[in-house]
């Protein structure tokens, strides 16, 4: 899976006390995430997923996001 990342992008993560998740991020961060959420639509295997963290592409502070596709 090859993903596109805009430049300039900002994503940031977080849990709310509620229990909701947010995901923070400029127009090139939606764009980014935008292309990741189509090339794993476009992975052929179920259970293909990405991980973003504060170490990889999110920013400081920000919880771990696991995007996973289920089977059709």
């Amino acid at each position: 899976m090859e993903f596109k990342w805009e430049d300039g992008f900002t994503i940031a993560t977080r849990i709310e006390a509620d229990g909701a998740i947010v995901i923070s991020a400029n127009a090139a961060g939606l764009r980014s995430l935008a292309n990741h959420f189509m090339a794993l639509a476009d992975e052929e295997s179920a259970h293909s997923h990405f991980h973003l963290d504060e170490y990889n592409s999110l920013e400081d502070h920000s919880v771990e996001l696991i995007v996973e596709k289920l089977p059709d």
